[in-house]
C-alpha cells in the first residue's frame, strides 16, 4: 500500500517561509523529519509527497510518478504516536481519521485520482482516540523539539545496542540516555542526558571541550565544534556544523552555526550560514509574547510564546556580528550583513542589513548555491534551480523596494 503525505492547504501557507522550499512533512522536528517518522512507524520501504507542483520533482509522490491501486493518505503536519498509528492501520477503504474537523488521515482504495480532494471518496469519518501534535506554524517545530526527541530515540534505539563511548576523557552523565550511531567521534566532552536523551548519529563528530545537555540530536554527519554549549531541547540536522550556545533550537540540515554567539528558540533552514558572533535575541525587555511576519497574513502575528528567536529560510546566510532581534523571520535566500539591528521580517532574496536591502538577484544566488551544495558534494541542479526562481517570483510583492524603484 502507498503512503502519501499531503500538504494540508489550511497549514502549508502559515509554515512559510520554509514550506516555500519543502513539503511539510519534510520538516525535521525532534530526530527525524515528520515523513521519517511516518515510515518507520509504519514499516514502509517509502513514501510520497502529495505537494505544490513546482516541488513534486525533487519530492515526488512514487518513483514512477503516478500513484494506482491503495493508498494511506496522511496529512504531512500531523506528528505520529503509538495509538494514532495503530488507528490510522486499522482505517478500512472509506474511512477518514479525523481530530475535530481536521483530516489527519484516510484510506482510499484507489489512488488513481489522487489529485481530486481526498474528503471525497471518503464513506465514514471516525475521531482519533486522543489529541493529536500538529505542526501548524514555525515555532511549534522548536516547542515540540524536546518531546519528539524522546519519541524518535525510543523508535530507533528500540532493541538495539549502542556503540560505546572510547574517549577517557569525556565525562558522561545518565549513560543509559545515550545512543552512539557507528563512526561516531567524541573528544574530551561533557555528555549530560541525565533530564533527556542524546543522540548521537552516524558519523558525527563532538569536539574538544563541548558541553552537551539532553535532549539533543545530532544527526548523521554533524559537528559539535569546540568549546560548544549544548543546552537542551536541540536538533542538529545531518551535515551540519554548531558552535556557540545552542538553546531550543533545530537546524534543519546542511546549515552552519560554526563560531560563537548565542542561538535561542530558533529554526534554521538548510544551505544557511550564521557568521562568527551571530546573536539571536529570543526574549523582549518587556518579557512581551513575540509576534514574528506571517507570510499568509502579510502583518505580524502573536506567537503567544515569550521566547523566539530567529526564523531563517533555506540558503540564506550572514555576515560576523550580525544581530537579529526577538522574533525576527528570514525568507529564503537572503545575505544579511552590516551593523546594527535589520528589521525583523527580512524578505526572500534580500541584500543588506539594517542600512537597507536591495534585490539579491538570481542568477547570482544561484552562484552561490551551487558553490555551497558542491562542499557536501550535492549538485545544484535544475530541480533545484526551478525552485529558487518559483520562490523568487512568488516573494516578489514582499521586495517593497522594488515596486518604489519601479
Amino acid at each position: 500500500m502507498h503512503i502519501l503525505l499531503f500538504d494540508d492547504p489550511a497549514i502549508r501557507p502559515h509554515l512559510l517561509p520554509f514550506t516555500f522550499t519543502r513539503p511539510v512533512a519534510a520538516l525535521r522536528c525532534g530526530i527525524l523529519t515528520l515523513a521519517e517518522k511516518w515510515q518507520r512507524h509504519l514499516a514502509a520501504p517509502t513514501v510520497g509527497y502529495l505537494t505544490q507542483p513546482y516541488l513534486q520533482a525533487k519530492f515526488p509522490v512514487c518513483a514512477d510518478g503516478f500513484v494506482t491501486g491503495p493508498a494511506l493518505v496522511i496529512n504531512g503536519a500531523v506528528c505520529p504516536d503509538e495509538v494514532l498509528v495503530k488507528q490510522v492501520q486499522a482505517l478500512k477503504p472509506g474511512q477518514g481519521l479525523y481530530c475535530d474537523e481536521l483530516l489527519v488521515a484516510a484510506h482510499l482504495a484507489d489512488a488513481t485520482h489522487i489529485a481530486e480532494l481526498v474528503q471525497d471518496g471518503l464513506t465514514e469519518e471516525i475521531q482519533v482516540a486522543e489529541p493529536v501534535t500538529v505542526i501548524s506554524r514555525p515555532w511549534h517545530l522548536f516547542l515540540r523539539n524536546g518531546v519528539e526527541i524522546r519519541r524518535d530515540f525510543a523508535l530507533l534505539t528500540k532493541g538495539r545496542t549502542s556503540q560505546p563511548v572510547n574517549d577517557v576523557h569525556t565525562i558522561v552523565y545518565g549513560a543509559e540516555n545515550i545512543f552512539i550511531e557507528s563512526g561516531v567521534k567524541i573528544r574530551a566532552a561533557i555528555l549530560n542526558a541525565e533530564d533527556g536523551p542524546i543522540y548521537l548519529g552516524k558519523n558525527s563528530q563532538v569536539h574538544e571541550g563541548a558541553i552537551i545537555k539532553g535532549p539533543l540530536a545530532l544527526c548523521e554527519g554533524s559537528h559539535i565544534n569546540a568549546g560548544a554549549k549544548m543546552r537542551g531541547d536541540n536538533t542538529v540536522g545531518p551535515f551540519s556544523k554548531v558552535g556557540g550556545e545552542v538553546g531550543n533550537s533545530i537546524l534543519l540540515g546542511y546549515a552552519n552555526k560554526g563560531h560563537d554567539g548565542y542561538l535561542g528558540n530558533s529554526v534554521i533552514g538548510e544551505w544557511c550560514n550564521l557568521g562568527a558572533d551571530t546573536n539571536t535575541s529570543n526574549l523582549k525587555n518587556n518579557y512581551a509574547p513575540v509576534k514574528i511576519w506571517s507570510h499568509v497574513e502579510k502583518r505580524f502575528v502573536d506567537t503567544g510564546q515569550t521566547f523566539c528567536g530567529l526564523m531563517m529560510g533555506d540558503h540564506s546566510k550572514c555576515g560576523i556580528n550580525t544581530m537579529f532581534n526577538t522574533g525576527t523571520v528570514v525568507g529564503v535566500g537572503a545575505n544579511i550583513f552590516g551593523a546594527g539591528f535589520p528589521r525583523t521580517f527580512i524578505p526572500s532574496f534580500s541584500w543588506g542589513g539594517a542600512a537597507g536591502f536591495e534585490t539579491f538577484k538570481l542568477p547570482k544566488v544561484n552562484e552561490v548555491a551551487e558553490r555551497v551544495m558542491a562542499r557536501r558534494n550535492l549538485p545544484y541542479d535544475a530541480v533545484e534551480q526551478k525552485i529558487m526562481k518559483v520562490v523568487f517570483e512568488a516573494t516578489a510583492d514582499d521586495r517593497i523596494w522594488e515596486k518604489v524603484k519601479g
